[in-house]
């Protein structure tokens, strides 16, 4: 069964101005997101701006996710980093707390083999209880998971599914044909959402459904259920959005919109910092094309 199918948001993190964490501000995200139908949550993973989060950080972020949550839809923790110990302590800390499953993205800087790559995970796999998701995203990590890494990834029993999101759908079509149904698979792109189900994808773990929750989940919702022509339609309409809010690194340029939104996401950390006037001028004309301010 699969971890979930649908849209899963990978949820923005707000800061104070002190850049603390803003609990009260994730709190209504929270529940303006599960009010419009998303069908899953991922706290702490790129869009939340993991990499300048401490363990600490995570885990009361984590932890007030599941909480806020209350078991309405799946939590799913971001757990990755480039050392496989501390991931394999901080999946034990985070397990504790409720989640339903891990996202564990590909090791980064200290970039191992795809031998290296299966090995990481299996010793993640032999120490945790709940289900992982595995992310490749070689743009921000250098490092790709490929087909046939993934394959053998897939005969690890609670490696439920990954996380794709290399951009090149031909080996998305490469992993579904390799793996089957031992293997779910969610874009991380969301300009590839109607591909990937196409070729077998149970969803999205998306950063544009933080500001277009409902639409994302109706995009794939649609598609399941057999409305081809309202899925393709939905995911044209979103493409110029998609670009605008992928102008700058994510999350800069969501936030940013979340802001505009009156969703009181905050600032950034360094070394992310405000969008450039002109970028943020193009955001704004988007956001206003597809009618959210």
């Amino acid at each position: 069964m699969a971890l979930f199918t649908g849209s899963c948001v990978a949820i923005v993190t707000p800061f104070n101005e002190d850049n603390s964490i803003n609990f009260d501000s994730l709190k209504k995200h929270i529940n303006f997101l599960i009010e419009n139908k998303t069908d899953a949550i991922v706290a702490c993973g790129t869009t939340g701006e993991s990499a300048t989060l401490s363990d600490q950080e995570k885990i009361a972020v984590t932890k007030f996710v599941v909480d806020t949550v209350a078991k309405r839809i799946p939590v799913i923790a971001g757990a990755g980093s480039n050392d496989t110990d501390k991931t394999i302590k901080l999946c034990s800390e985070l397990e504790k707390l409720g989640i339903d499953g891990f996202l564990i993205v590909t090791p980064y800087y200290n970039k191992t083999t795809q031998t290296g790559l299966i090995k990481h995970y299996k010793l993640i796999s032999e120490s945790v209880n709940k289900p992982i998701i595995v992310y490749s995203v070689p743009g921000r990590t250098g490092l790709n998971i490929l087909p046939s890494t993934a394959f053998e990834i897939s005969k690890f029993s609670n490696i439920v599914g990954i996380k794709e999101a290399s951009g090149d759908i031909s080996q998305v079509a490469e992993i579904a044909a390799l793996c089957g149904d031992n293997l779910d698979i969610y874009t991380g792109n969301d300009d590839q959402i109607l591909a990937t189900l196409s070729l077998g994808g149970k969803g999205v773990i998306s950063a544009v459904a933080n500001i277009v929750p409902k639409n994302t989940h109706d995009l794939v919702e649609s598609f399941i259920s057999g409305d081809i022509t309202t899925s393709r339609k939905l995911q044209f309409d979103m493409l110029n959005l998609i670009k605008a809010v992928f102008c700058e690194v994510n999350p800069v340029p969501v936030k940013e919109a979340l802001n505009l939104m009156g969703m009181e996401s905050g600032g950034f950390r360094p070394p992310l910092f405000e969008m450039e006037p002109k970028n943020k001028e193009y955001l704004i004309q988007e956001m206003k094309a597809y009618g959210l301010i």
